[in-house]
């Protein structure tokens, strides 16, 4: 066993750690605790091979993810974490880690991903992200990257995400379905999304209402069809704005009064037509067609 894995292994264990730093959950930055060590492992593994890889790990709390993922042989793991308990107590394992591990004191929806890996000499390409989220800010944290991702596809390698599992429900949800919305269109456009397994409630401290689901998401080396980030932006936000609509109705709002059903009629969309039956190439020439980019 290497150095480093030994000392990792000879940390207390988490239960130790959240009572010796009195890490009770606090309900406003979203926090629920994974402690089970098979868990944490089987969500590491859901990361694919971390052999020398670089990590963005987001609230890693009393670290038991942390541990997962410096076990399965990540070179760097950059750790952002709000709680300055968190980061205290992280401290055991930042000195163990021998160098492969920083904690940041960061919130994740403001962080540059590629400043913060070129100022620690990491090139910011195939970074990967694992994070059990913070329920509260999962969907806007997943809408920064993907927008990232249409920026500059190349940055991340993949993304394993512990979320609520309606919200995970969206990520892959097909036209006509109840889940499905602006998220699984942007998801899908731009990324590959598999469910990778559900985690009980009773499986975190303290333990949320619902269930939670691993998700991995693998970005696409070029989008599903073309369109551009904003025009997408625009043009889902009405749609699902007012879903229980015609699109003609909803998309009013971005073209005026009389522009929905040229706007569709230029996209071969019918105009009669709810968000929640187009699927996601036709979400994209409709983009096309208002961002003007259609030929």
């Amino acid at each position: 066993m290497p150095e480093t894995d030994a000392a990792i292994a000879g940390l207390p264990p988490l239960r130790d750690v959240i009572a010796r730093h009195q890490l009770g959950a606090r309900k406003a930055l979203g926090q629920h605790f994974l402690l089970d060590l098979n868990l944490t492992a089987r969500i590491a593994r859901a990361a694919g091979p971390l052999a020398g890889a670089a990590v963005f790990e987001v609230g890693p709390g009393p670290g038991g993810l942390t541990r997962a993922i410096l076990a399965a042989g990540a070179g760097r793991v950059i750790a952002l974490e709000k709680d300055p308990r968190c980061r205290e107590a992280l401290e055991p394992l930042v000195a163990a880690a021998g160098g492969r591990l920083v904690v940041i004191d960061a919130d994740a929806l403001e962080a540059d991903a590629a400043a913060l890996a070129r100022a620690r000499g990491i090139d910011p390409v195939g970074l990967r992200i694992i994070g059990n989220l913070p329920y509260n800010i999962s969907t806007a944290l997943l809408i920064k990257w993907l927008r990232e991702i249409a920026a500059a596809p190349a940055l991340y390698h993949s993304l394993v995400l512990t979320v609520q599992k309606e919200v995970a429900e969206r990520f892959f949800a097909a036209p006509r379905t109840k889940a499905y919305g602006r998220l699984s269109i942007m998801c899908q456009w731009l990324t590959e999304v598999t469910h990778c397994f559900d985690i009980g409630a009773r499986a975190f401290t303290p333990p949320p209402k619902v269930t939670s689901s691993v998700v991995r998401l693998v970005p696409r080396p070029v989008p599903l069809a073309p369109a551009r980030w904003d025009d997408m932006e625009a043009v889902t936000r009405a749609a699902f704005g007012q879903r229980r609509k015609m699109l003609r109705s909803s998309l009013r709002q971005i073209v005026g009064q009389e522009g929905g059903e040229s706007l569709l009629a230029s996209a071969g969309i019918d105009p009669q037509s709810r968000a929640e039956e187009l699927d996601v190439a036709q979400f994209c020439a409709l983009a096309r067609v208002f961002g003007g980019t259609e030929t």
